[in-house]
Protein backbone atom coordinates (compact mmCIF):
# COMPACT_ATOMS: atom_id res chain seq x y z
CA UNK A 1 0.00 0.00 0.00
CA UNK A 2 2.86 2.40 0.77
CA UNK A 3 5.75 2.95 -1.62
CA UNK A 4 9.29 1.96 -0.77
CA UNK A 5 12.03 4.54 -0.81
CA UNK A 6 13.70 4.69 -4.22
CA UNK A 7 17.21 5.49 -2.95
CA UNK A 8 17.68 2.85 -0.27
CA UNK A 9 21.21 4.06 0.55
CA UNK A 10 19.65 7.27 1.94
CA UNK A 11 17.03 5.52 4.05
CA UNK A 12 17.04 6.08 7.80
CA UNK A 13 16.48 3.27 10.27
CA UNK A 14 13.29 3.17 12.32
CA UNK A 15 15.28 4.22 15.40
CA UNK A 16 16.71 7.24 13.55
CA UNK A 17 13.19 8.21 12.49
CA UNK A 18 11.92 7.96 16.05
CA UNK A 19 14.81 10.10 17.34
CA UNK A 20 13.89 12.84 14.86
CA UNK A 21 10.23 12.63 15.92
CA UNK A 22 11.23 12.81 19.58
CA UNK A 23 13.73 15.65 19.26
CA UNK A 24 12.39 18.02 16.63
CA UNK A 25 9.71 20.42 17.82
CA UNK A 26 7.52 20.84 14.76
CA UNK A 27 6.45 19.40 11.46
CA UNK A 28 3.70 19.72 8.89
CA UNK A 29 0.48 17.76 9.35
CA UNK A 30 -1.37 17.30 6.06
CA UNK A 31 -5.01 16.32 5.87
CA UNK A 32 -7.37 15.69 2.97
CA UNK A 33 -8.97 19.12 2.81
CA UNK A 34 -11.99 20.62 1.13
CA UNK A 35 -12.65 19.94 -2.55
CA UNK A 36 -9.83 17.38 -2.65
CA UNK A 37 -7.07 19.86 -1.93
CA UNK A 38 -4.42 18.80 0.60
CA UNK A 39 -4.26 21.05 3.65
CA UNK A 40 -0.93 21.14 5.47
CA UNK A 41 -0.22 23.14 8.61
CA UNK A 42 2.87 23.45 10.81
CA UNK A 43 2.25 21.83 14.19
CA UNK A 44 4.13 21.11 17.37
CA UNK A 45 4.07 17.44 18.28
CA UNK A 46 4.97 14.94 20.94
CA UNK A 47 6.11 11.39 20.15
CA UNK A 48 4.90 9.12 22.96
CA UNK A 49 7.23 6.14 23.27
CA UNK A 50 4.76 4.13 25.37
CA UNK A 51 2.30 3.72 22.49
CA UNK A 52 4.32 4.79 19.43
CA UNK A 53 1.78 7.49 18.58
CA UNK A 54 2.28 11.16 17.80
CA UNK A 55 0.18 13.71 19.65
CA UNK A 56 -0.84 17.25 18.71
CA UNK A 57 -3.08 19.82 20.33
CA UNK A 58 -5.60 21.97 18.53
CA UNK A 59 -8.69 24.08 19.07
CA UNK A 60 -12.18 22.68 18.94
CA UNK A 61 -13.02 24.10 15.50
CA UNK A 62 -11.38 24.88 12.19
CA UNK A 63 -10.51 23.65 8.71
CA UNK A 64 -8.14 20.90 9.88
CA UNK A 65 -10.66 19.49 12.35
CA UNK A 66 -13.52 19.61 9.83
CA UNK A 67 -11.34 17.73 7.35
CA UNK A 68 -10.34 15.07 9.90
CA UNK A 69 -13.98 14.38 10.70
CA UNK A 70 -14.54 13.51 7.04
CA UNK A 71 -11.27 11.64 6.41
CA UNK A 72 -8.85 10.80 9.22
CA UNK A 73 -5.97 9.68 6.95
CA UNK A 74 -2.99 12.04 7.21
CA UNK A 75 0.69 12.45 6.55
CA UNK A 76 3.08 14.17 8.91
CA UNK A 77 6.51 15.39 7.81
CA UNK A 78 9.32 16.38 10.16
CA UNK A 79 12.88 17.33 9.28
CA UNK A 80 15.91 18.23 11.32
CA UNK A 81 18.00 21.39 11.18
CA UNK A 82 20.56 19.75 8.93
CA UNK A 83 24.32 19.69 9.01
CA UNK A 84 26.81 21.43 6.78
CA UNK A 85 30.43 20.50 6.36
CA UNK A 86 32.97 23.30 6.68
CA UNK A 87 33.44 25.14 3.40
CA UNK A 88 30.26 23.73 1.80
CA UNK A 89 27.01 25.54 1.16
CA UNK A 90 24.81 22.46 0.99
CA UNK A 91 23.15 20.99 4.06
CA UNK A 92 22.51 17.31 4.67
CA UNK A 93 18.99 17.05 6.07
CA UNK A 94 17.19 14.10 7.64
CA UNK A 95 13.43 13.91 7.22
CA UNK A 96 10.66 11.58 8.30
CA UNK A 97 7.21 11.12 6.78
CA UNK A 98 4.57 9.30 8.80
CA UNK A 99 1.32 8.06 7.26
CA UNK A 100 -1.52 7.06 9.52
CA UNK A 101 -4.91 7.82 10.95
CA UNK A 102 -5.83 10.47 13.48
CA UNK A 103 -8.23 10.03 16.35
CA UNK A 104 -9.74 13.14 17.92
CA UNK A 105 -9.57 12.95 21.71
CA UNK A 106 -11.99 15.19 23.57
CA UNK A 107 -11.05 14.19 27.11
CA UNK A 108 -9.82 17.03 29.32
CA UNK A 109 -7.59 14.75 31.44
CA UNK A 110 -5.88 13.29 28.37
CA UNK A 111 -5.62 16.78 26.85
CA UNK A 112 -3.94 18.06 30.01
CA UNK A 113 -1.46 15.15 30.15
CA UNK A 114 -0.47 15.28 26.47
CA UNK A 115 -0.32 19.08 26.46
CA UNK A 116 1.98 18.88 29.48
CA UNK A 117 4.23 16.38 27.68
CA UNK A 118 4.30 18.60 24.60
CA UNK A 119 5.16 21.69 26.68
CA UNK A 120 8.14 19.87 28.16
CA UNK A 121 9.76 19.84 24.71
CA UNK A 122 10.00 23.63 25.06
CA UNK A 123 10.27 24.37 28.79
CA UNK A 124 10.72 22.67 32.14
CA UNK A 125 8.92 25.51 33.94
CA UNK A 126 6.26 23.53 35.84
CA UNK A 127 4.41 26.65 37.01
CA UNK A 128 4.10 27.93 33.45
CA UNK A 129 2.86 24.53 32.23
CA UNK A 130 0.27 24.24 35.02
CA UNK A 131 -0.97 27.77 34.37
CA UNK A 132 -1.33 27.18 30.62
CA UNK A 133 -3.16 23.92 31.13
CA UNK A 134 -5.51 25.48 33.68
CA UNK A 135 -6.31 28.29 31.23
CA UNK A 136 -6.63 26.31 28.00
CA UNK A 137 -7.21 22.57 28.56
CA UNK A 138 -10.99 22.98 28.41
CA UNK A 139 -10.62 24.63 24.97
CA UNK A 140 -8.24 22.00 23.61
CA UNK A 141 -8.59 18.78 21.68
CA UNK A 142 -5.80 16.26 21.34
CA UNK A 143 -5.09 14.60 18.02
CA UNK A 144 -3.50 11.15 18.20
CA UNK A 145 -1.75 9.99 15.03
CA UNK A 146 -1.38 6.22 14.95
CA UNK A 147 1.36 5.46 12.42
CA UNK A 148 0.68 2.92 9.68
CA UNK A 149 3.87 3.61 7.74
CA UNK A 150 6.99 5.61 8.51
CA UNK A 151 9.93 6.34 6.27
CA UNK A 152 12.95 8.55 6.74
CA UNK A 153 15.76 9.64 4.49
CA UNK A 154 18.97 11.61 4.42
CA UNK A 155 19.32 14.12 1.59
CA UNK A 156 22.18 16.41 0.68
CA UNK A 157 20.88 19.65 -0.82
CA UNK A 158 22.78 20.08 -4.07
Amino acid sequence: MFRELARKANQLSENECIEILKNETRGVLSVCGENGYPYGTPMNHFYYEKDGCIYFHCGKQGHRLDSLKINNKVSFCVYDKGERKAGEWAFTVKSVVVFGKVDIIDDEKVAAEMASQLCRKFTQDDEYIKREIALYAHKTLILRLTPEHMCGKRVKEE
